[in-house]
């Protein structure tokens, strides 16, 4: 009983720590309003926070991907998140001799499906404290609870934290990580 008890009360922790970004008409990222009836790619251009993703996107040729039926689970790193990489890599993975490396990145932020916080935080419990997330670049990401905060960790062992979950798209849902994945 007291197992389950903890349970509860670490899911309602979970659903409470990343909030219900789907229960809010147009949450704002970026300082523009987020619209469940467009696109990841569509909102992602309006979202002053993601301009190096967009242009990482465009780079990479995946505007139309990211824009189809999907669905898909978008962990979305903001131009800070960029900025923590070493100088100069950004400008060197958007080359078009380095579109394969940024592919490679790209899309190993990408998991198939519509994976909501809630989501994520069942797999979290079915695994015991941590889930593992099988990315469309195909290696995994694993997933865990932090204190309040839903982490990601690489396979490289770096760590993104979730900051805003739940920003519904049509094609699929976007939680905003402040740092860069690395397969």
């Amino acid at each position: 009983m007291k197992l389950r008890t903890h349970a509860a009360i670490a899911a309602a922790t979970f659903a409470i720590a990343l909030g219900s970004a789907a229960s809010i008409a147009n949450p704002m990222v970026g300082g523009a309003p987020m619209y469940s009836t467009k696109t990841i790619v569509d909102n992602a251009v309006n979202s002053r926070d993601h301009t190096t993703l967009v242009a990482a996107v465009k780079a990479a040729g995946l505007v139309e991907t990211l824009s189809g039926p999907g669905p898909f689970t978008v962990f979305a790193p903001t131009n800070a998140a960029f900025a923590k990489l070493p100088a100069g890599t950004v400008d060197t993975l958007v080359m078009p001799e380095n579109k394969a490396m940024l592919t490679n990145v790209l899309t190993y932020h990408v998991v198939p499906g519509r994976l909501t916080s809630t989501a994520i935080a069942a797999k979290i419990r079915a695994g015991h404290g941590m889930a593992q997330l099988t990315t469309v670049q195909g290696e995994k990401l694993t997933a865990r609870m932090q204190g309040k905060w839903l982490v990601l960790t690489d396979s490289k062992g770096g760590m993104s934290r979730v900051t805003t979950a739940n920003v519904m798209q049509s094609n699929g849902v976007i939680h905003v990580v402040d740092t860069v994945l690395m397969p």
